[in-house]
């Protein structure tokens, strides 16, 4: 397909359809105008799609047409109820959907970092790179409680969720280069177990426990699954089954971004759990209580409510009115 000749031809009646989708009445002719150049410009849309793709026309003739659904389906008075149709099902499908990758991230993480704590604090070696026996003794018996507890709640909450959001947008983000995420998954590894080993040699591994819980449990969960979504979207670029590539990638992308929308969700309450709760005067046993039940909440949610989302043709691609219009293009 020529793009350039292509769009010389139609851009008469893409304008059209533009103009009467931003007039604020129409008569029953300008209707039925709206009507018939909505359905062309479908068509057309998805001829460029198939044929030659070009983002920016995409983008432009798909806002066009969202913009003419509104007189053709009222879209107006719905779209608030799809949106939190969209944020309470379409996110928790997306995560559904990423389930098994943020499973299998977790379980190599977190055995990977059992077994770095078990090598560092076994082997004196390794110990001496951390620090001197006096340097992991003011960390052990300081620093790493400190961390929590030197900083206002507020702020500290903010900064931790800043920063682990976009630890977990640069998961999904970079997930193409398939190398990323398993860089930052694997220095994870390393900070989980040298913080371990060095809690371990002091005799404080109850403490490591303590402090770690509350918040890590969901926190790493949230960055588990973000690196998870990143390398899912890899495999999709290598494999993407009967799809096009570009097909492919263009659905996980967008399922991708559903992910991250709950993930930053996620990673606001670890972070309101981390600034408020982890370093406050609060018993452990509550502290910990709490951790666990945000954990629980967080995988029941993806698990439960994400398969109930799907039950119900929820894929956590773009939906209802989010959806973008395509029509059967013959040959």
């Amino acid at each position: 397909m020529d793009i350039d000749s292509f769009q010389a031809v139609r851009e008469p009646r893409w304008n059209r359809l533009k103009e009467l989708a931003g007039a604020r009445r129409l008569t029953g002719a300008e209707a039925d105008e709206l009507t018939r150049l909505y359905q062309s410009t479908a068509g057309d849309l998805s001829a460029i799609r198939s044929a030659a793709p070009e983002p920016s026309l995409v983008s432009r003739l798909s806002m066009t047409l969202a913009s003419a659904r509104v007189w053709l389906t009222g879209a107006h008075q719905v779209s608030t109820h799809e949106l939190r149709r969209f944020a309470t099902y379409g996110v928790a499908a997306a995560m559904y959907r990423v389930r098994w990758w943020g499973v299998a991230v977790s379980a190599a993480v977190v055995l990977l970092g059992a077994l770095s704590a078990w090598w560092t604090v076994t082997h004196p070696d390794s110990l001496a790179l951390i620090g001197t026996a006096a340097d992991r003794a003011q960390i052990a018996d300081h620093e790493f409680a400190s961390y929590y507890t030197d900083y206002d709640s507020t702020s500290f909450a903010a900064t931790v969720w800043t920063n682990n959001g976009f630890l977990a947008f640069q998961c999904i983000a970079f997930g193409l280069t398939g190398i990323y995420p398993l860089i930052l998954m694997y220095n994870t590894v390393l900070q989980l177990g040298v913080a371990a080993a060095v809690m371990t040699e002091a005799g404080r591994l109850d403490v490591f426990f303590q402090l770690i819980i509350p918040h890590g449990l969901l926190e790493l969960s949230a960055v588990f699954v973000a690196a998870g979504t990143g390398l899912r979207l890899f495999w999709v670029m290598l494999s993407p089954g009967a799809r096009t590539r570009g097909q492919a990638l263009a659905e996980e992308g967008r399922t991708a971004f559903a992910v991250a929308i709950g993930l930053a969700v996620t990673l606001f309450v670890s972070g309101l759990i981390e600034g408020y709760i982890t370093g406050s005067t609060l018993p452990w046993g509550v502290k910990i209580a709490i951790g666990a039940v945000a954990f629980v909440a967080f995988w029941l949610y993806i698990f439960v409510i994400g398969r109930i989302a799907t039950q119900h043709g929820m894929t956590g691609d773009t939906e209802g009115d989010f959806a973008v219009d395509t029509v059967a293009v013959a040959g």
